[in-house]
């Protein structure tokens, strides 16, 4: 399973919208709106690197209002050594 980490500026005034329009995909776990240049963060969880770079590409630019992105990919390693110190 890929986990990656998506930024997401969207046109002023509309980020609701768009927040709303994000959580009703699949892939994404979590969207939180945060303050600074960045509108909305959202947390994408789908079987491989491949299946996210569709999610991005071909379902979250195409929402409207949607005015860039950034990707943030989770390091496999890096998240394994966290799921075992949580516990």
């Amino acid at each position: 399973m890929s986990i990656s980490f998506v930024l997401v500026q969207c046109t002023i005034g509309h980020e609701m919208e768009v927040l709303r329009d994000l959580l009703e995909l699949d892939s994404v776990k979590e969207a939180k709106g945060t303050f600074g240049y960045y509108d909305i963060l959202v947390k994408i969880k789908a079987p491989s690197d491949r299946d996210i770079e569709k999610v991005i590409t071909k379902k979250i630019r195409k929402i409207k209002n949607v005015n860039s992105t950034t990707t943030l990919s989770v390091i496999p390693e890096q998240d394994e050594i966290w799921f075992y110190m949580k516990f």
